[in-house]
């Protein structure tokens, strides 16, 4: 692996240079928010990269990111609701995957987009859910999560309106968020090993960007240490609506 990742680094220094710039950029606001790492990632170095020698990378990234921040939010993390989202997301998980395989997944990602973004604007005029959900809800936010992330590698959304929409505090929010997806990217990572995806390739890209990700998740988190709670959850919203907008051009650049 060594040889790999001395290969990376002298024979594509340019690409290395670039896509730790994206790696930063993305660790600052997964720091600072508990999510959007990887639509922000594999957006920008899909550009440069196959998006499946990317991936398996960026997966590795986020754990490697999630147990960065795990320490200083263990005692803010709501474990129950948890729970529930994983009993739903693993339950549903292989039927965003089915829906994958036997529809189209542009359309698919396109009602997804504007559907998180028109809640996202919704959630910034001032919609907030009265009391915490009910088991039966959070499992079926989970459920979600499942769908879209088997059906186009974005499950990230469900979940993060569920948490930024109830009474919960932001830190809370923020905490079980970031276990969530630490959760799910474990599961992730599983997959692609058995697939076979789980490369030298992976893990020499994952230690070469690396020290990018420690560094932008300590500014993110530093930054959000420092902010009031009621604007936080404004900026997370701000952020979850522009990874919207991102998905959606997305999606409809590929249409063409």
């Amino acid at each position: 692996m060594l040889d790999t990742l001395i290969s990376f680094a002298t024979d594509n220094w340019q690409t290395l240079a670039i896509s730790s710039a994206a790696i930063f950029l993305a660790a600052i606001v997964r720091g600072f928010s508990g999510f959007g790492f990887s639509l922000l990632s594999i957006t920008a170095i899909s550009l440069l990269l196959p998006a499946r020698e990317i991936v398996p990378s960026i997966f590795l990234l986020e754990v490697a990111a999630s147990i960065n921040l795990i320490p200083s939010i263990w005692r803010e993390i709501d474990w129950r609701s948890i729970g529930w989202l994983l009993l739903g997301y693993v339950i549903a998980l292989p039927f965003g995957i089915f829906a994958l395989a036997r529809f189209p997944e542009v359309p698919m990602q396109l009602a997804m987009s504007i559907f998180v973004l028109w809640t996202a604007i919704m959630m910034l005029r001032g919609f907030r859910l009265a009391k915490t959900p009910s088991a039966a809800a959070t499992t079926a936010t989970g459920a979600a999560s499942g769908i879209f992330n088997g059906a186009f590698g974005i499950g990230g959304p469900p979940v993060v309106l569920f948490y930024f929409s109830t009474p919960a505090a932001a830190a809370v929010s923020r905490a079980s968020v970031i276990a969530f997806f630490l959760s799910t990217d474990v599961l992730g990572l599983t997959g692609h090993y058995f697939e076979g995806l789980l490369t030298t390739q992976s893990f020499a890209q994952f230690f070469a960007w690396l020290p990018a990700l420690l560094i932008g998740v300590w500014v993110g988190a530093h930054g959000f240490r420092r902010i009031d709670q009621a604007l936080f959850r404004r900026m997370v919203l701000v952020i979850l609506a522009a990874l919207a907008v991102l998905s959606l051009g997305k999606a409809l650049y590929d249409w063409q």
